[in-house]
Parts: C-alpha cells; structure tokens; sequence
C-alpha cells in the first residue's frame, strides 16, 4: 500500500513539473483555454439554426404578390397591388429579383365540370405572372433594370390580421378614450370661466366631474 502511495505521490510531482516547465503551453492541452466563448458561440449557432427558416418563411411572404392586388378574377393589377410591387422593387441596398405568385383562388367552382377550376386557375396563374414581370419591367427601366422570377405557390391565406377587427379597435379608442376630461357637463373645460369652474369645482381643486379616470 505505501509503494502505490509513493508511486502516485511521485507520477503527481512529474505531472506538475512538466507543467512548470511547459508554462502556457502545456496549460492548453489541461483546460479549454476558449471557455465559454467556444460554448456560447455553440449556443447561438443552434438557435440561429432555428431562427433562419422563420426569417426566410416571412420573406417569401414579405415578397408575396397575393390574390387581392389583381382584379379579381383577373390579372389586371390594383393600385394597391402596383404600390406593392414598386416597392419590392425599391429595396436597399438591392431588390430580391425572387418574387412569388400566390396561385389564383378567386376563380369560381363549377361542381358540374369540377377539371375546368385547375385549367383556368393554370391559366390565370400565368397571366398573372406576365403582368408582374411587365409592371416591374416599367418601374426598373428607368435606372436600374432587373431581371425577376415570379414563382407561383399556395401559401396559408391568414397571414395577417383582419382589418374588421382593427377598425373596430380603433373605432372604441376615440369613442371611449380615457385620460381626458368629459367634453361637456359639470366637468368641462372651455374658455377661462369654464377652467376656472372645472379647476376650482369640487373639494380639494378636483374638477366637478371628478377626477380624470
């Protein structure tokens, strides 16, 4: 038992010499001299790894001409839809020339020649794509000509928010907007004997009305 002791004891004291000796050197191959930097740099390639597909998702998106900049039915551009496309086209510093098409749903189905739907809907599908590429032709001209790729695809339609909602949002925020002091009555405020009143009504300088909610 003792010989192991001293055979431990010794390869112990070699062990530590050669670090002495080797300084720096002989520390890289004991430690990771890149500790955490090597780890966090691990650590957000993997969520960057997660993260690329999404930023590409809502590009393709982003770069999305949809049904409701045709007429529908048509492949006549609305204003809207020309608006959108000049700016795609205005990007900085560069414009992607990779533009998607969503494919035509604004065709009505005829359940007794149920095949005429894909033929007219293929049909649409490609005269839409020449009247992108002919709009886009004009707005570049002018300085900076480009040539685009119109994909067509068939993304989820529900990729934003309804405006019904929005307005009516909208709509009760002007309505019922608090923080402000009721426009007529006890407590209103207009001309200087009106703010005199409203400021000096009620105890202890509060307005008649009450307190601003």
């Amino acid at each position: 038992m003792k010989g192991v002791i001293k055979t431990a004891v010794a390869a112990l004291g070699c062990a530590g010499a050669l670090v002495g000796a080797g300084g720096c050197y002989s520390y890289r191959y004991l430690v990771d001299p890149c500790y955490p930097e090597r780890y966090w740099a691990a650590a957000r390639q993997e969520v960057n790894d997660g993260f690329a597909p999404q930023v590409y998702n809502g590009h393709v998106l982003d770069q999305t001409v949809w049904n409701y900049h045709f007429e529908p039915g048509t492949d006549r551009l609305t204003e809207g839809g020309q608006i959108h496309l000049a700016y795609l086209a205005r990007r900085r510093p560069i414009a992607d020339p990779c533009l998607f098409l969503q494919t035509a749903h604004d065709i009505a189905y005829n359940a007794d020649n149920p095949g005429e739907l894909t033929t007219k809907r293929a049909d649409l599908d490609q005269k839409r794509v020449v009247a992108i590429k002919n709009y886009l032709a004009a707005q570049t001209a002018g300085g900076h000509p480009m040539d685009f790729v119109v994909q067509v695809h068939n993304p989820p339609p529900d990729t934003g928010i309804s405006s019904v909602p929005v307005d009516n949002a909208l709509r009760i925020m002007y309505t019922t907007s608090r923080g402000i002091l009721p426009a007529t009555g006890a407590g209103a405020v207009s001309g200087g004997a009106g703010a005199g009143a409203g400021a000096a009504g009620g105890a202890g300088g509060v307005p008649a009305g009450g307190p601003p909610r």
